[in-house]
């Protein structure tokens, strides 16, 4: 990095990390579906990394993530959600894919214009999201908008470890990056 990289400044303190602008929004928001505890560290270091914090919960007796950010907004449908949080800015990623909810919130994001949707699961086997968006009627160009797997492939067992990978796979791919190490120069 030279002395004139902007994220240079920016680590060493002398240049101001200012929002991000994507599309006409311009903050970054976060939606996590369904409260687990990957749900939780996603949104408390989404919310570190500028994201705003949303959890979509349609369970309303479920109780809030362990570590859930005091500004979290949690609503129990993406309907429910004002349009500037969940327009052109908003990244949506299903943390269990074992809801029966499952097709009916991948189905509402996919009608949104969110900049990207993402369900966790293991990649050797077709995800249970699939089948569900076609039980709902919804056309194989949209289902296949869904992003799985997700994040980095970094090893991940912990739940703070899955969060740190799918973040950092979404701002690799905000930023038109590969993710991963650097090249060797």
């Amino acid at each position: 990095m030279t002395e004139h990289d902007p994220a240079c400044g920016v680590a060493h303190g002398s240049a101001p990390a200012g929002p991000v602008a994507v599309g006409d929004t311009p903050e970054r928001v976060l939606v996590a579906g369904f409260a687990s505890p990957v749900a939780g560290a996603l949104l408390r270091i989404g919310a570190e990394l500028g994201w705003r914090p949303v959890l979509v919960e349609p369970d309303g007796d479920r109780p809030a993530p362990a570590g859930l950010p005091a500004d979290a907004v949690r609503v129990t449908t993406l309907a429910e959600l004002p349009g500037e949080l969940a327009g052109p800015g908003a990244d949506v990623v299903v943390t269990d894919h074992h809801r029966e909810e499952l097709g009916v919130l991948l189905r509402d994001a996919l009608a949104r214009p969110v900049r990207w949707v993402g369900i966790m699961g293991n990649p050797r086997h077709e995800g249970p999201h699939v089948a569900a968006l076609a039980g709902l009627g919804v056309p194989a160009a949209d289902v296949a908008r869904v992003h799985r797997p997700i994040g980095l492939d970094v090893g991940s067992r912990t739940p703070g470890e899955i969060a740190v990978a799918t973040l950092a796979g979404l701002l690799a791919d905000r930023n038109g990056r590969p993710g991963g190490f650097f090249p060797p120069t």
